[in-house]
């Protein structure tokens, strides 16, 4: 069984979000599972209802469209899971998201994707496992290969957004450094919203969903 002091090992315990900060996370500490009492704490918003599936601690969708979305809002937090596509395939994690429009641009959609299919050869770097889609491109193609179990943590601390994705920090970027794209984003003036999971058309499987709230109080050096 995966188990959350994997995630302690290197990298991914230096995704802080305190601008100058050599601390590190440690995701253990006050995080909690987002599948403890199955789906309740989640509610689907479009696509067809009861589409989402819990068995044996994999929470998966078949395909269609739509999102699963938590109940609650959320603003500074990191969030920790693994997913797994089948070839081709095709998801993502929205964040800071409303329940209105797009959320991939009403809030903000960390992709999920089959990087190696044939089909996607032609798309925009900013296309890509562990971009913020269509706003910044991952650092490096550290995607996994289908039908294989991957990590991926998020961290939000205010307009900071850091993305890892297995083991290795794709993304560490302010939002405000994109005004030319707030007309279009306007997702990246929030800051807080809905935590969520993408049907897109695939089958996509998540496990081990784990969220740690940041208060907004706490002090940068404490991270």
């Amino acid at each position: 069984m995966y188990r959350m002091n994997v995630w302690s090992i290197g990298l991914l315990l230096s995704l802080t979000l305190g601008v100058g900060s050599c601390s590190r996370v440690h995701v253990e500490s006050g995080a909690a599972s987002l599948l403890s009492t199955g789906l309740v704490g989640w509610q689907q918003v479009e696509g067809e209802r009861g589409s989402w599936k819990l068995e044996n601690g994999v929470l998966y969708t078949e395909g269609g469209s739509g999102w699963l979305s938590t109940v609650r809002q959320y603003g500074d937090f990191i969030l920790s899971l693994e997913f797994r596509l089948p070839e081709a395939g095709n998801s993502g994690v929205f964040i800071r998201a409303p329940h209105e429009g797009d959320p991939a641009y009403q809030g903000l959609e960390i992709q999920i994707l089959d990087d190696s299919a044939e089909q996607w050869s032609d798309l925009r770097p900013d296309q890509y496992t562990g971009s913020i889609y269509d706003v910044q491109a991952p650092s490096e193609r550290t995607g996994g290969k289908a039908r294989e179990w991957q990590k991926m943590m998020i961290g939000c601390r205010g307009s900071r957004v850091r993305v890892a994705v297995n083991g290795k920090r794709v993304i560490d970027t302010d939002v405000t450094f994109y005004p030319y794209k707030f007309t279009a984003h306007p997702g990246l003036t929030r800051r807080s919203g809905y935590i969520g999971l993408q049907s897109h058309g695939s089958k996509i499987e998540f496990r081990n969903i784990r969220l740690r709230p940041l208060p907004p109080e706490e002090p940068r050096s404490d991270m």
